[in-house]
């Protein structure tokens, strides 16, 4: 059975999303030259983005609660090309962090409305594989991103890659408009109600599979943060051989998110669950033999794999346990942020306590296990499927 057009314009939105997220990371020096800012002040593009993408999630989805969701789509999408925009044609640096942070709002509400949107186009027994496909854009942006953003800012500057993700954006704008049909993934009856869409945190299982959200995330990104370093002052790799190591990791990420998202609709609380044990287990290992050249290729390709498996199971279930309602989709986004941000402090708690390069990968292993203790204990509450349950 094929996957319907729309997914695929969703897909695009997540993949300029994604380049928007990532390729800044290999244009900061030109961009902190360019504006004769510190390096510190361009690494702020960086947090002010995530910072934002946390904060829009929740906000534009309560603001647009009762609108319909393609609607709202095609103005998230809107929003991100004007960001971009004012990243490409930014004269200072203060505008260009406005591009930032506008190009972020959408970020958050995209991927949660959008997830929604996506279970919408296909047959139930096919959610979690259409939720992958959407968000197959944002893993293959996580390969191509960087070097991508270094190759085409060091041949024409580092505006034409942002003249480049506004194109992107337009097409999927474009794409979102013709491909996905009015009333795709609007409630049945009158649009939810803000308080409606609060109703829904009352459920224990959307407050059980946040929690397993962030602390799933905080793992893998507390871990990942750190990894450049993992790799050059214990593996021995050069910086050079960082970059291709990031691309077997974004490849890993790709393999999990279609590989988990297939899985998820047969068995989801397992397959989360799995994917948890799996990405302990792989962080623990590489703890174990992150001074072995082969072992940390492997490794970063099954950290890539069962970071991502769980990802499709785990919006799809807090979309379930809470009925639907778009803001607790968005709040999933959050709270992976959030994760994000607490496993990166973390990562450097440990380096700092003097545990070593190696210590962001076992603190991420424990991060990643308590996610698991959330889940099986989340999996058991759940004896029958129940969209929102009293607190």
């Amino acid at each position: 059975m094929r996957m319907p057009g729309g997914l695929f314009a969703l897909a695009a939105g997540g993949f300029g999303i994604g380049l928007t997220e990532f390729v800044i990371a290999g244009l900061l020096p030109q961009v902190a030259a360019s504006f004769t800012v510190s390096e510190a002040a361009a690494g702020r593009l960086i947090s002010g983005y995530a910072l934002s993408v946390a904060v829009g999630a929740i906000v534009l989805t309560a603001a647009t609660a009762r609108r319909p969701r393609k609607q709202v789509l095609t103005g998230l999408v809107a929003l991100f090309v004007a960001g971009n925009l004012l990243c490409a044609i930014a004269p200072g640096y203060e505008i260009m962090m406005l591009g930032r942070v506008v190009a972020a709002l959408c970020h958050g509400s995209f991927f949660g409305i959008g997830s929604l949107v996506a279970a919408a186009l296909v047959t139930p027994d096919r959610r979690s594989r259409a939720v992958a496909v959407m968000f197959g854009g944002l893993t293959v942006a996580n390969v191509v991103g960087v070097p991508f953003g270094a190759l085409i800012g060091e041949r024409w500057g580092w505006q034409a890659t942002f003249w480049v993700i506004t194109g992107v954006g337009l097409v999927a704008l474009a794409g979102i408009l013709a491909l996905v049909p009015p009333g795709a993934g609007d409630s049945d009856g009158a649009p939810a109600s803000l308080r409606d869409q609060v109703r829904a945190f009352r459920s224990r299982q959307v407050w059980l599979t946040l929690a397993a959200t962030a602390l799933g995330y905080g793992g893998m990104f507390g871990a990942f943060s750190y990894i450049a370093y993992t790799l050059t002052e214990v593996g021995g790799f050069t910086g050079a051989d960082v970059a291709w190591l990031l691309v077997v990791y974004g490849a890993g990420l790709a393999i999990g998110n279609l590989v988990g998202g297939r899985a998820a609709d047969r068995h989801r609380d397992a397959t989360v669950i799995v994917a948890f044990v799996a990405l302990a287990l792989t962080l623990i290992l590489f703890g174990v033999l992150a001074a072995g050249r082969a072992a940390s290729v492997v490794l970063m390709l099954l950290m890539g794999i069962s970071g991502f498996a769980g990802v499709p199971g785990l919006i799809t279930r807090v979309t379930d346990a809470a009925g639907g309602a778009a803001l607790a989709a968005s709040a999933n986004v959050s709270a992976s942020n959030v994760g994000n941000a607490v496993g990166a402090w973390l990562g450097g708690v440990v380096i700092a306590a003097g545990l070593g390069y190696t210590g962001p990968l076992y603190a991420g292993a424990v991060l990643v296990l308590l996610a698991t203790v959330v889940m099986i204990a989340a999996a058991r509450q759940a004896r029958e499927p129940s969209p929102v349950g009293p607190a």
